[in-house]
């Protein structure tokens, strides 16, 4: 039981708690008044530079301690980004509504330039990452952010071709131009082929480790428990839930302006959103907040 504890349970609840208590520190702080955006920003900005040192640290040696110290580090080093975007301080160089009757490949060009400064962002992260890992073994930190990045990728590519629940109904005032980029439609083939193959490697890693053919490290628990969540998040753009019944502490039951609501257009896609309720308001796609104005 203790070996069980140890090996699968102990780093399958951090990454949980990491991931819910991340979310929700995101969501309370873009909830605050404006005006104090950027000492919020400024605060993030100072922890994300110890963040990225222990990430560094981390990767000197493989341990339980550096598997967790590489993970929660990286998660800090995410929430910065998720920060800024939300904020509307790094987003990208468009910050109106997507241009109406427009063609696939004309809405995604807008689309791109919604979140570009963002993504970038996050490209220089990883490239940073990239060159530290350099000739040292353990890759908790690079491989989490990687699969935050890959799973935000699909979560994003997901609202372009559409999805049932986009929650452009979340996202805060500064972001509510944003509205107008989701597509709201039936679940088509490429969420079937997104989801297909994330929970087809979900299972490989699972079976691998049962077949004895990967070592059940902290490392591997961390990482497949981090995927399991990012599954969950997608299988949610089909199931409408409010983010107050996972993050409440986080949330206030109070009405958001009328004019953050943008209604849902046939046309409209890709966001930089990587979730919704529960899909959209986690690390692992990219959060939009505030609740729903009542009728």
């Amino acid at each position: 039981m203790q070996e069980f504890s140890n090996l699968i349970l102990e780093p399958s609840l951090i990454a949980l708690i990491s991931w819910w208590f991340g979310t929700g520190i995101i969501l309370l702080l873009v909830r605050i008044p404006k005006q104090w955006f950027s000492a919020a920003r400024g605060f993030w900005s100072l922890i994300s530079i110890p963040a990225l040192f222990c990430c560094y640290q981390s990767m000197q040696e493989n341990s339980n301690a550096n598997a967790y110290i590489g993970f929660i580090s990286t998660i800090v080093l995410w929430g910065w980004h998720e920060l800024t975007f939300l904020t509307g301080w790094i987003s990208g160089s468009r910050k109106q509504p997507l241009d109406p009757h427009l063609s696939t490949w004309a809405r995604f060009k807008q689309s791109v330039q919604v979140i570009w400064h963002h993504e970038l962002a996050l490209f220089l992260n990883l490239m940073i990452l990239l060159g530290m890992q350099i000739g040292h073994p353990n890759h908790t930190a690079i491989c989490t952010f990687a699969l935050l990045w890959l799973m935000r990728l699909s979560s994003k590519l997901n609202l372009f071709f559409g999805v049932p629940q986009v929650g452009d109904q979340y996202l805060p005032n500064q972001l509510a131009y944003m509205g107008s980029y989701f597509r709201k439609s039936e679940v088509g083939l490429f969420f079937y082929f997104t989801m297909s193959l994330s929970v087809l490697t979900w299972v490989g890693l699972v079976w691998q480790a049962h077949e004895g053919q990967v070592a059940i490290t902290s490392h591997w628990v961390l990482l497949a428990s981090l995927l399991g969540l990012a599954i969950v998040e997608h299988i949610l753009m089909m199931i409408p839930l409010s983010l107050e019944r996972v993050w409440g502490w986080a949330l206030k039951s109070e009405s958001i302006p009328q004019e953050v609501m943008t209604s849902n257009n046939s046309n409209c896609v890709f966001d930089e959103t990587l979730i919704i309720p529960i899909a959209n308001p986690s690390l692992l796609s990219g959060t939009s907040i505030e609740t729903k104005t009542a009728a």
